[in-house]
């Protein structure tokens, strides 16, 4: 009885696996498609060149490609020159050196900073997943987006209504993509990528300014932007030097800071959550809560992969780079997240997890309020053990996740 017992929650277990890395499939193979298929049907070699493009697959060929190979941080179709190309800025994502660290440390991404953070998205969890406490539905990628909106602008110190600048930074990094990913562009492409960057820009700029004259208590919105290590507002400061060339700054760096956050949150949420419900996995929200969170993080990558251009000569896990070279950083399956689905059990280690975050200097800054966030949000779903009700994949995002995914408690 025992060994039959064992066989049939093996089996189970099993069918939970395979639907959760079915339905998380679908997210890739209906977003991008014909991007996807390429990276699947490269993927036996750790890197490989295909004329001036590196694919670079393995754990080794990713950590090289951010680590041991210059890299040029304004080109064409990197986060860094898609960045100073649509809002015109010198700003964290296109610069390097001292400037870079200099940037990082003024973002007020540190412990204590996302600590200050943490009362603002667990005020929306609270509100928005109360459905679930009386039997209800909820729509998980709403949720999830007033979440990002509300933290994004509390980090910017900007008094703004979420949902709107979710919107606005959702709109603007999909366009960019549409612009950037590789393929034939479409006419118009760049034009609608500025078009909707500029609407961000103006959305936070103006926020910013009504912040300033009026502002708000401790802990709101308005008020984190006079905390130690803001990032500023994006309407910076007339009355002192430089002050036009200041306002144009903060405003291109809290606009990208926007696109990043909130854009990241939005994929990774619901993609977790779907995850969990269908791998049962939601008891670790509450046995080990950090292991589960890596270990989804792995597993959905929400920025699967990284593009790059060698500013110089160098090599990854054995493959010759030249300068000029396009790098195209596979961080999905540098972490195996292809292959070995989530095991809060038994983890991968932390060098390994950490890879979907990006290595080296250049190593995402909002990496720990991405985690926070996460192991938060998971542990107040796992109340209520929610299940998959219906689930719509996003085919128009930057980041590969679903437009609506429904969700009801079991108990």
């Amino acid at each position: 009885m025992n060994a039959l017992a064992g066989e049939s929650h093996g089996r189970r277990g099993h069918d939970a696996r395979s639907r959760a890395r079915s339905r998380d499939r679908r997210v890739y193979l209906l977003s991008h498609p014909v991007l996807f298929t390429l990276l699947a049907v490269t993927r036996r070699w750790p890197a490989r060149r295909l004329g001036r493009t590196v694919l670079a697959h393995s754990g080794t060929a990713v950590r090289d490609g951010l680590t041991r190979v210059p890299l040029d941080r304004t080109a064409a179709g990197t986060t860094g020159g898609a960045a100073g190309d649509l809002t015109g800025g010198d700003l964290l994502f296109n610069q390097d050196g001292d400037g870079h660290r200099g940037a990082r440390r003024g973002l007020g991404l540190d412990a204590d900073g996302v600590e200050r953070l943490r009362p603002v998205w667990m005020s929306v969890l609270d509100r928005r997943l109360e459905p679930l406490a009386n039997g209800g539905r909820i729509e998980l990628v709403d949720v999830t987006a007033e979440m990002a909106g509300a933290t994004a602008a509390a980090l910017l110190g900007v008094d703004v209504d979420p949902l709107a600048l979710a919107a606005a930074a959702r709109e603007a990094a999909a366009a960019g993509a549409r612009e950037h990913l590789p393929g034939i562009r479409r006419p118009g492409a760049h034009r609608a990528a500025s078009a909707a960057t500029a609407r961000l820009t103006a959305l936070l700029a103006g926020s910013a300014a009504a912040a300033v004259s009026s502002p708000g208590e401790s802990g709101s919105a308005a008020g984190v932007a006079s905390s130690p290590g803001a990032a500023g507002s994006a309407a910076g400061d007339a009355s002192s030097p430089g002050a036009a060339g200041s306002a144009a700054g903060d405003a291109a760096l809290a606009t990208m800071l926007a696109v990043a956050a909130i854009n990241t949150t939005v994929a990774a949420l619901p993609r977790a959550a779907a995850w969990c419900a269908d791998d049962d996995l939601w008891s670790f929200a509450d046995t080990d809560p950090e292991a589960l969170t890596s270990e989804i993080l792995r597993v959905t990558a929400p920025t699967p992969l990284l593009p790059r251009v060698a500013a110089g000569s160098g090599t990854i896990d054995g493959c010759p780079v030249h300068p000029g070279d396009r790098l195209i950083l596979v961080a999905r399956h540098a972490v195996d997240a292809h292959r070995a689905g989530p095991c809060p059990a038994d983890p991968a280690p932390a060098h390994v997890a950490q890879l979907v975050f990006g290595a080296g200097p250049h190593a995402c800054p909002g990496a720990r309020l991405a985690r926070h966030q996460l192991s938060d949000a998971l542990r107040a779903l796992a109340v209520h053990r929610p299940r998959v009700v219906s689930a719509r994949v996003d085919r128009r995002a930057a980041l590969p996740g679903w437009s609506r995914l429904i969700l009801e408690p079991t108990r």
